[in-house]
């Protein structure tokens, strides 16, 4: 079997179309397409229905893309492996965390670790979708929730704190609540329901408080941290945040103090297989350093 059919099949199989997969490879449309057209006579089978909107793997494509899957997903692991048996951290390393987490606390932290590492090569991925590590979809990440996957290391950063928040310039105008059956009163923001989250039960306030999401008047849905902390500073209602988000700024007061709030398990988390890289080690151990110098409001 050509090797480099192959390639160039599995590329199309995952792009969907002759000209996406052409514009990752840098081939035009037209080389693709007699690529895949020679690949299908060699084998003397169809690997895809030809549609206008695009391509379909027929039944002996899906057969032949889930093998090749599996076996460029073992070549990438296994390249990180030969790489992590270097002594060295220089290379790549690509991290995956919440957006919230990243922009609020870790960008400010870059220039320190960039400084005193420049020989690796750090990328980040930001998204609320677990990325996944055995498939090298990244190299680790700090996730906000205890990993059930057994074949990843996990080392516990501790828990982070929330807090209900509003704005002082909100509490001015609409009072400050003093129970939890009073924020039945006040414009409130959550998250979306059946949308990804960033950590486990993020409406747990609303929950607490007996709120229907479906019938509350004053409600704002927001699926990002980051925007409903903006919401926030800005007036536009109460929330639960980050503890250490809401001491940032000075417009935004914690309120129900003797409510007891949430928290949110941190862990540093990568594979089984890179448990020898050094850059993964080196990266862990910055991040549990600075955690130890400015623990973010993190309870152990």
């Amino acid at each position: 079997m050509d090797w480099d059919k192959l390639r160039i099949f599995h590329m199309v199989a995952k792009a969907g179309s002759f000209t996406h997969a052409g514009a990752t490879l840098n081939l035009s449309q037209s080389a693709v397409s007699r690529h895949i057209s020679s690949f299908e006579e060699d084998l003397g089978i169809t690997l895809f229905h030809r549609h206008a909107r695009g391509l379909i793997l027929t039944e002996q494509g899906e057969l032949l893309f889930n093998t090749t899957s599996e076996i460029f997903a073992k070549m990438v692991m296994i390249e990180g492996q030969l790489s992590d048996a270097r002594d060295s951290a220089d290379g790549p390393l690509t991290l995956t965390m919440a957006e919230f987490l990243a922009s609020s606390w870790l960008s400010e932290l870059l220039p320190t670790f960039t400084k005193s590492n420049p020989e690796i090569e750090l990328s980040l991925l930001l998204d609320d979708r677990i990325f996944n590590l055995g498939m090298r979809e990244a190299d680790a990440a700090i996730r906000l929730h205890k990993p059930e996957q057994s074949d990843l290391i996990q080392r516990s950063l501790g828990k982070m704190s929330l807090s209900i928040c509003a704005s002082k310039s909100y509490l001015k105008t609409n009072g400050t609540p003093k129970s939890l059956k009073e924020l039945k009163d006040h414009s409130l923001i959550a998250y979306p329901d059946q949308t990804l989250v960033p950590f486990k039960n993020p409406n747990w306030l609303l929950e607490k408080a007996g709120i229907d999401t479906d019938k509350h008047e004053k409600l704002i849905k927001i699926n990002s941290i980051s925007t409903i902390y903006g919401a926030v500073k800005g007036g536009s209602g109460i929330a639960t945040l980050p503890t250490f988000m809401a001491k940032k700024c000075q417009d935004i007061e914690i309120i129900l103090p003797d409510v007891k709030t949430e928290s949110i398990e941190m862990y540093f988390v990568y594979p089984e297989e890179r448990r020898h890289s050094k850059r993964i080690s080196v990266f862990r151990d910055f991040i549990i350093s600075q955690l130890e110098k400015s623990p973010l409001d993190i309870t152990h």
